[in-house]
């Protein structure tokens, strides 16, 4: 799922492209992936484009007349751009919608047959309302801010800086790296840590999101990003299962649940405990091994 560093890239590369354009129409070709019926969709058609935005994990078009096209990528939606006049093929299968400009295409795809991606259109900002989920937006936080909002709420780690109720834009992905950054179990709870703890965690969580943004922006440069993924091998531990950990050299190890998985370098950030992989310690039980000596 697209995060905070490649929906700012996503946003940086719009803007130049369709804010103070005309949308001068819209194609879908799923309709699941409109989730809304009023106002109906073509109303946003012939409508400037007056500023684009993030909402936590969600791409924001704000239209005159008080209009918001509301996108939402999910998992596996990316956005590509086509410059041509009278509107671009929507490619294939993976082709959701297409969004037509005088000066090019914002086409809507999503891999997969499971559709998620979603489409809204909303009137006002009491409308826009019912997608915030109030995260704190950790680039503009101080640490009490921070420290505040971590522990409001009693989570592992891993859930509290992926719960878009505590902390916006942030995902599976960059929460990896973030933990991996401070040096903190990803199971760790998010009250049990002290001061030192808590401010190596905002930190890292600021200085990961930024350098990611700016890694992303320098590639992309005043192109549009084509090659949007969660696994870059740039990353120290996300997708990284079984590879040496650029820090200690130690073997990246994981545990799965449902759809996700999280990446950590047990050596950097458990002390050499390896954590328990739900399926998998349940069927090895007490074959399970518990440091990182029994498998290395």
């Amino acid at each position: 799922m697209p995060e905070l560093p490649d929906l700012a890239v996503y946003l940086a590369a719009l803007e130049s492209r369709v804010v103070g354009r005309v949308l001068e129409r819209v194609r879908i070709r799923n309709p699941f992936v409109l989730r809304s019926v009023d106002p109906p969709l073509s109303i946003a058609e012939g409508r400037r484009v007056d500023s684009v935005r993030r909402m936590g994990k969600r791409i924001v078009f704000e239209l005159e007349g008080d209009l918001f096209l509301v996108l939402h990528l999910m998992i596996a939606g990316r956005l590509k751009w086509r410059e041509s006049g009278g509107g671009a093929k929507l490619p294939g299968k993976a082709g959701l919608a297409a969004f037509d400009f005088p000066n090019g295409t914002l086409i809507l795809t999503e891999a997969g047959t499971r559709r998620r991606a979603a489409l809204h259109i909303v009137r006002g900002l009491d409308g826009l309302a019912q997608f915030e989920r109030g995260g704190l937006e950790v680039l503009d936080a101080d640490l009490l801010a921070f420290r505040t909002r971590l522990t409001s709420e009693n989570h592992t780690l891993k859930r509290a800086l992926t719960d878009p109720r505590l902390f916006s834009g942030i995902g599976n992905a960059y929460s990896d790296e973030i933990l991996h950054r401070a040096r903190l179990s990803p199971v760790s709870l998010s009250r049990s840590l002290n001061d030192d703890e808590i401010a190596r965690l905002h930190e890292a969580t600021r200085v990961t999101l930024r350098e990611w943004t700016e890694l992303l922006s320098k590639e992309v440069g005043d192109g549009f990003p084509e090659k949007v993924t969660a696994f870059r091998e740039e990353m120290a531990v996300h997708g990284r299962f079984g590879k040496p950990c650029p820090t200690c050299g130690t073997t990246v190890q994981r545990i799965r649940y449902a759809e996700n998985e999280t990446n950590y370098c047990p050596r950097c950030q458990t002390g050499g405990r390896l954590l328990k992989d739900r399926s998998l310690s349940r069927l090895l039980k007490d074959d399970w091994p518990r440091r990182i000596e029994d498998v290395e």
